[in-house]
């Protein structure tokens, strides 16, 4: 009896451990352009991403790698795509409805409320959200497209395995973000956050960095993002 009850401990230790990871981001002195080429990418890439709901394989591989400074979050993203969907549009269309894109959400506190989605599509098309409230604890379901973050970047390059997207989040738009608790990170400062990607290909599928237990709210489940943690 002693066996099994060790066997269910360990279990259920492995299974919350698979939704708990935290990811690094690295500080760098090293100048980033953003232009999609990741040729210079001096940091370890994170993945494949999963099908953000059971974990499983995805069709397409995804990998992500993360970076900081004093001014800015740095983000880059390996996208293998055989039949990449989209054009490019103008800035805050909905793209998440029909083209191929990468996503990041940051919630610095995880309490689902005034946390930042932001989207970039194959062509450099993006978007920046701001989500208010998606439960009914906190008034029901409230986004709005009329927020800017101010010198946000993001530039997406094909090539022939797929497309590459690199982001620049400055820290000092963020943090004018009220109640969202974007405070300019330190070395061991750890935000709640989680990366996608939608892939309108053969079969559409929708992938994370972390996947989720819960079916609830699609990509917003704050509750179950990764930890993002600022590092040297």
């Amino acid at each position: 009896m002693k066996f099994y009850t060790f066997l269910i401990f360990f279990f259920l230790i492995y299974v919350a451990e698979g939704y708990s990871q935290t990811i690094p981001i690295y500080k760098t002195t090293a100048k980033i352009t953003i232009d999609g080429d990741l040729s210079d990418w001096k940091n370890q890439f994170l993945g494949p991403f999963l099908i953000h709901n059971s974990g499983e394989k995805a069709s397409q591989e995804t990998f992500i790698s993360l970076s900081w400074n004093e001014e800015n979050l740095y983000i880059a993203y390996k996208c293998n795509d055989s039949n990449i969907i989209g054009k490019a549009q103008k800035k805050d269309s909905q793209i998440f409805y029909t083209d191929d894109l990468v996503e990041i959400f940051l919630d610095p506190d995880g309490d689902g409320t005034n946390y930042v989605e932001i989207g970039v599509n194959a062509f450099s098309t993006n978007y920046d959200l701001l989500l208010k409230c998606i439960s009914p604890e906190c008034g029901g379901w409230k986004t709005t497209m009329n927020f800017n973050i101010t010198g946000l970047e993001s530039v997406s390059k094909i090539n022939p395995d797929g497309y590459n997207v690199e982001i620049k989040i400055p820290f000092s738009s963020l943090t004018k973000i009220k109640n969202g608790n974007f405070l300019e990170p330190k070395i061991g400062t750890k935000w709640k956050a989680n990366a996608f990607r939608i892939d309108y290909g053969n079969a559409i599928e929708y992938l994370a960095l972390q996947p989720y237990k819960s079916l609830k709210f699609g990509f917003h489940q704050p509750a179950e993002f990764a930890v993002f943690e600022f590092v040297e």
